[in-house]
């Protein structure tokens, strides 16, 4: 005789409440007004709205610990903030390094090369249509990524360069 488990489903089911834990990292505060914020998760990019703020501003870093509310645990709290700073995105009156230049012209329009930097950092360069160099500048220092990435790297600074079809993109320590 063989026995097999007993498989309950409908009202004859256990439910089991499964709490979701604390979530330790770095994030970049999207949003944020006197009640509440949006945090982003630089690691994965979850994005997590936290229903009492405790003083973050949008634009911030944020390196501390969320953990979600009872009982639906879809909003969270920030039970500790071990860092909170701001990483300036800036572009920066000086061509290309040497090595940029040299990377960009290898490489087609359109593409991207990123070079680890000795030390910390990273340092990305694109080659764009000449006529749209300043442009593409200006929208990767308001893009929310570049924030992102730079708080994921753990620099302190971001400045953008531009040449002619060329912009370097530096992730710099201080």
């Amino acid at each position: 005789m063989t026995v097999r488990p007993r498989v309950e489903t409908g009202k004859n089911a256990r439910h089991e409440s499964v709490s979701m834990t604390a979530i330790e990292g770095t994030f970049l505060v999207t949003n944020a007004d006197d009640a509440s914020a949006t945090l982003r998760n630089v690691a994965d990019s979850q994005v997590l709205t936290v229903s009492d703020n405790p003083g973050i501003e949008a634009g911030e870093v944020v390196e501390g610990t969320v953990e979600p509310e009872p009982p639906m645990e879809v909003t969270y709290t920030v039970t500790e903030v071990a860092e909170r700073r701001t990483i300036p995105v800036e572009t920066a009156d000086l061509a290309p390094t040497t090595q940029a230049t040299e990377i960009a012209a290898e490489q087609a329009t359109g593409e991207l090369t990123t070079v680890e930097r000795a030390g910390e950092g990273e340092i990305h360069v694109l080659t764009v249509p000449e006529d749209e160099t300043a442009e593409a500048a200006a929208d990767i220092v308001d893009d929310e990524a570049t924030l992102s990435r730079a708080a994921r790297l753990g620099v302190d600074r971001v400045e953008v360069r531009t040449a002619e079809g060329v912009v370097s993109v530096r992730y710099l320590p201080d």
